[in-house]
C-alpha cells in the first residue's frame, strides 16, 4: 500500500513537472496506463516514466553534451514504452518533444503525426490534442514556413477551437497568417493572443508589425 501511494504521488510530481517542461504531455494517457493491469501495459508505463525523466533533466540542463545524452536516453525509453503500446499518444509525444530537442525536427514531426493519428488521438481529451497541434504547427513553422505554413494554420485552426485560452496558438496563428498576406486575420489573431495575454511581447510586436 505504501509502494502504491508514493508510486500515485511520484506520478503526480512527475506529471506536473512535464506539464510545465513539455506544455503538453497528455495526462489522461497516465490515467489510461495507471488503469491497465496486464504485466506488458505496466512495463510501458515504467518505460514512458523514465524518458518523462530524462527529457525533464535534458531540458534543465546547461551542458549540452548532457543534454543531448539524456535527450537519446529520452527517446531509447520511448520507443520501448511504444514496442509495448503502439498506440499510446503519451510515449509518441514524449519521443517528439526528445526529438525536437536534439534538433531532429522531421522525426518529432512524424511522431507527433503519430500522436494525432487514429486510433491513438482518441486517447486524447480536447486540451491535449489542442497542445499536439500546436507542437505540430510550430515544427512545420520552423521546418519550412512558406510550404507548410497552410498545414500549419489548418492545425492552429483546430487548436484554437480545442484550447480558446491558448495565446500562443492565436499568436503562431496570426503569423502564419501575416506570411499568407492575410492582414486582417492576422490582426484578428494577435489581438486575441493579447486579450489572454496582455504581457505577450510576441504578440504584441507581430501586431506593431502590420501598422496597427
Amino acid at each position: 500500500m505504501e509502494k502504491d501511494v508514493l508510486l500515485q504521488l511520484g506520478i503526480l510530481i512527475l506529471t506536473l513537472g512535464i506539464f510545465y517542461v513539455l506544455q503538453a504531455l497528455p495526462k489522461r494517457a497516465f490515467n489510461k496506463l495507471r488503469s491497465k493491469a496486464r504485466p506488458n501495459n505496466n512495463q510501458a508505463h515504467r518505460h514512458f516514466i523514465q524518458g518523462a525523466q530524462f527529457l525533464s533533466r535534458a531540458r534543465s540542463t546547461k551542458t549540452r553534451s548532457t543534454a543531448v545524452n539524456l535527450a537519446k536516453s529520452a527517446v531509447n525509453e520511448a520507443d520501448k514504452a511504444l514496442a509495448l503500446e503502439p498506440r499510446d499518444p503519451a510515449a509518441h509525444i514524449l519521443k517528439a518533444m526528445a526529438q525536437s530537442l536534439l534538433g531532429h525536427k522531421t522525426s518529432a514531426l512524424k511522431s507527433l503525426d503519430s500522436a494525432l493519428s487514429p486510433p491513438a488521438v482518441k486517447m486524447l481529451s480536447e486540451r491535449e490534442k489542442g497542445d499536439a497541434l500546436l507542437k505540430r504547427a510550430e515544427l512545420n513553422f520552423v521546418l519550412n514556413r512558406k510550404r507548410r505554413v497552410d498545414s500549419a494554420i489548418e492545425d492552429l485552426v483546430e487548436a484554437v477551437g480545442l484550447s480558446p485560452d491558448n495565446a500562443k496558438a492565436f499568436c503562431l496563428l496570426g503569423q502564419c497568417y501575416e506570411i499568407k498576406g492575410l492582414k486582417e486575420k492576422a490582426k484578428d489573431a494577435f489581438e486575441e493572443a493579447l486579450r489572454i495575454e496582455p504581457s505577450f511581447k510576441e504578440a504584441r510586436d507581430g501586431l506593431g508589425g502590420l501598422g496597427s
